[in-house]
């Protein structure tokens, strides 16, 4: 019997499209810049692909309690604080995580946040780091969240990152004020570009069948 265009085509090349990407604002102070640069990358995923859905998760307000061992109990507290976000994550095929540096580290409230994420919520699924500056630094999130952040929740950060400095001058408008405006533009919606390719090639890691949290739960 002759094949048909679909039968040669490899599997995830014809399965459904759709993705979902959640966007964590990682500052948990209110109103922050890390969260209007992230509702401005959320419209911007929206632009580029109307079939995307998107979730905004904005730790403005610091909402989600410390981490502790009863998180694995799952008790009530935990129950009603933490699981209805794990669920959004879980439905979500990649991440793009804005993370504002203080005084050169990461946030407490978002070092918490990746704590609380397992390789149930995040295993073997992309994220964009975006780190947000007010001065002209912005690189030691990046390093440090490449380097810490991933080994148990096994989260795939892809090599691409946005550094967004001098963050009250830049993604303000429509219509880019500057040079270093429109680099940065550009350069962030090339990323969500890799972003989302990232995102339907990994479900097929995922879907292999190879994957086994149950043997192997944790990094080395």
């Amino acid at each position: 019997m002759q094949k048909t265009v679909s039968d040669r085509i490899p599997s995830i090349l014809v399965k459904e499209r759709f993705l979902k990407i959640t966007i964590v604002s990682g500052s948990h102070r209110t109103p922050s810049q890390s969260s209007r640069i992230g509702g401005y990358i959320e419209q911007q995923l929206k632009d580029m692909d109307p079939s995307l859905k998107t979730f905004h998760f904005n730790l403005g307000g610091n909402p989600l309690p410390l981490w502790d061992e009863s998180v694995w109990s799952g008790g009530e507290t935990w129950k009603k604080s933490w699981s209805p976000i794990a669920l959004e994550l879980q439905e979500s095929d990649a991440f793009v995580f804005v993370v504002p540096e203080w005084g050169g580290m990461v946030p407490p409230g978002f070092k918490n946040f990746m704590l609380l994420c397992s390789n149930k919520e995040l295993g073997h699924k992309p994220a964009l780091l975006v780190s947000v500056s007010g001065s002209r630094n912005g690189a030691y999130p990046i390093a440090e969240l490449r380097m810490t952040a991933s080994k148990n929740n096994r989260v795939v950060f892809i090599p691409d990152h946005v550094i967004v400095r001098s963050a009250e001058h830049v993604l303000t408008d429509k219509v880019a004020e500057s040079e270093e405006d429109q680099y940065l533009r550009s350069r962030l919606q090339y990323s969500l570009k890799i972003l989302n390719q990232y995102g339907l090639s990994l479900r097929a890691v995922r879907e292999s069948g190879v994957v086994d949290f149950e043997s192997f739960p944790n990094g080395m």
